[in-house]
């Protein structure tokens, strides 16, 4: 984070959304008049670093700086961070509540872990004392059961409610004895712990001259230390930040290797939801991480591979604004069967992820910003599996993972391909029965034009009772014709309508086989799937297109439109591999291939 006070530049006190700020502040001046200049902050969003420009103009109310302010009167950066915060987040109303974390990754980009003290485990010391050799961020609190107890003084002298910062773990000797310590710190600056192992406590008569001196510095600064043992029964809840290399910029100290994803839930084709939900839970997106190296100097003495996995929803304070609530969310760990090691084109459908049990979790589905744990496995590929807890809610999220050794990272998703079967058929291989019914079908011109195809299908659907349709479409028809009218008379002849027949008769089987509630219709959830056994490898965004375009509004496909997606996704893949450049993967269109490719 850094200011600038030497280019001035314009603007409003509370950003992008100043007159919603003004309502709630109509009382407040700003300090000092005359001349404004900018400052500029950085602070982590969501998987990017934001730059953030506010002028030096502060809310105050009689002369004296209404929000964050420094013991020093001089000393404005953090009344400034704050406002630049505040305009991230659209005015000051935005930062009211919260937890620390939140702070903590905005202002670092780190990723902060959890832990509730009267749940501690056994190596939490040791975790406590790794991470700050790592350059983290530790802070803790005590909880209130009630809104009267906020800022609650302890006949000790600890604040409920409050959030201090750890920022020190040391085990020293006692009387011959081990003890572990642990330093806090109050950001008040004053009003210390006052138990055993506090400033100035007879403890300090027992240990050696060197240990006293090296760690008892006497100070009213808000800085103190106490037992372990005492930290776990008197705070409630630990907070670690750990920080990425880009973040700490010292030597001195150690450094994660990490990963980042975006991600999306979108209804109808990737918000699955959790294990509960067996029928789409494998709908969602899916993440593998390798682990081949375990760590060194394990903390419990076994061997193994640790690592942390966050999961943060987007928008979280954007969507307090806006009255609503966040959505629960978490994630399941899962190893990865032999045959799809080493691949990470392959989306685990449910014949892999229901088979097995989960290998970890996150320790609960919670509707907070996010959600983060630590793991330790034994090396090996493991596919994470990031969920709201119930399917079809839309969401946007980051996946983070962290691990202490070199881990790969990568999203798992199908590549897009198409294994086209083209049937080679001569008239003498079509049945005397079908050609007689075609040419009644068909009159003297022994052709069906788009109309008289419609009307055919649409008869043949509206005779069977096991599918459901609304009737083929104009639209659809003419797509069939374009697929396979190879005399471009735009009309299908005894052979070309053979193919159709036949494709269809293929379809039909396809779709009853993932209708798995025998409705009549198919769960676009189900899509994916259907797709694949028809020869089409679609990724997720090509199925949340589809979704968009062939679902109803209960995100149900019926037959009609499952045939006009599986003939749409022929053409456009028959399109491409004619126009594609030398394998390339890409292709180059003039304005008339456009404009055709796109009337289509």
């Amino acid at each position: 984070m850094s200011w600038d006070h030497t280019h001035p530049r314009p603007g409003t006190l509370f950003g992008r959304d100043q007159r919603s700020c003004a309502r709630t502040q109509n009382s407040l001046t700003t300090e000092p008049q005359g001349r404004t200049f900018a400052k500029e902050f950085w602070f982590w969003q969501f998987g990017e670093w934001v730059d953030v420009v506010v002028d030096d103009r502060l809310p105050t109310r009689d002369g004296e700086l209404l929000f964050v302010h420094s013991a020093e009167g001089s000393e404005f950066w953090s009344a400034l961070l704050e406002k630049a915060y505040a305009k991230v987040h659209g005015c000051y109303e935005a930062l009211s509540g919260g937890n620390t974390i939140e702070g903590f990754e905005d202002f670092t980009g780190g990723i902060a872990e959890v832990y509730t003290l009267d749940k501690a485990p056994p190596n939490l010391f040791q975790i406590m004392a790794r991470a700050l050799r790592l350059g983290s961020l530790l802070g803790c609190s005590i909880n209130i059961t009630s809104a009267y107890e906020t800022e609650a003084v302890t006949a000790l002298k600890l604040v409920k409610g409050h959030a201090y910062s750890v920022t020190g773990a040391e085990e020293l000797h006692s009387r011959g004895r081990p003890v572990q310590l642990v330093r806090l710190r109050n950001p008040w600056g004053q009003v210390e712990w006052t138990g055993p192992w506090s400033d100035g406590s007879n403890e300090w008569n027992s240990v050696s001259k060197d240990e006293k001196s090296k760690l008892n510095h006497v100070a009213e600064d808000g800085e103190f230390w106490m037992s372990y043992s005492d930290f776990i029964r008197q705070f409630s809840l630990l907070e670690i930040c750990n920080l990425t290399p880009d973040t700490i910029m010292s030597d001195a100290v150690g450094h994660w290797n990490h990963s980042q994803f975006e991600g999306m839930w979108r209804v109808g084709s990737t918000a699955g939801g959790c294990r509960n939900y067996a029928a789409t839970f494998s709908s969602n997106p899916q993440f593998v991480v390798r682990l081949e190296d375990v760590d060194d100097d394990p903390l419990d003495g076994q061997d193994g591979c640790t690592f942390l996995v966050g999961l943060m929803q987007k928008d979280g304070r954007r969507q307090k604004r806006l009255d609503r609530n966040l959505e629960t969310i978490g994630f399941a760990i899962y190893e990865v069967p032999d045959q799809y090691k080493g691949r990470s084109n392959v989306h685990l459908g449910p014949d892999v992820l229901l088979r097995q049990r989960a290998v970890a979790m996150s320790s609960t589905f919670i509707n907070t910003r996010e959600v983060c744990n630590r793991f330790k496995l034994p090396p090996g590929e493991y596919a994470i599996v990031p969920s709201t807890f119930q399917p079809h809610k839309n969401g946007s999220f980051i996946l983070r993972v962290f691990s202490e050794k070199q881990a790969a990272t990568s999203a798992l998703e199908d590549d897009i391909d198409a294994q086209i079967e083209e049937e080679e058929v001569s008239e003498s291989d079509v049945d005397p029965h079908f050609k007689h019914l075609f040419k009644q079908i068909a009159g003297n011109d022994m052709e069906v034009s788009v109309f008289e195809l419609v009307k055919i299908l649409n008869n043949v659907v509206s005779h069977r009772s096991d599918i459901k349709t609304d009737g083929f479409s104009l639209e659809t028809g003419r797509l069939i014709v374009s697929l396979l009218d190879k005399d471009e008379s735009a009309k299908l002849g005894l052979m070309e309508f053979h193919l159709l027949w036949s494709k269809i008769q293929k379809y039909l089987e396809i779709f009853k086989n993932h209708d798995s509630d025998k409705s009549g219709t198919m769960s676009s959830h189900e899509m994916r799937g259907a797709a694949t056994e028809a020869g089409f490898n679609i990724n997720s965004a090509v199925l949340q297109a589809i979704v968009s375009r062939y679902a109803d509004a209960q995100y149900a496909i019926d037959f009609d439109s499952f045939v006009g997606c599986l003939i749409k996704l022929e053409m456009l893949f028959k399109m491409f591999k004619t126009l594609e450049s030398a394998d390339s993967g890409k292709m180059e269109l003039d304005m008339q291939q456009w404009l055709c490719l796109a009337i289509y």
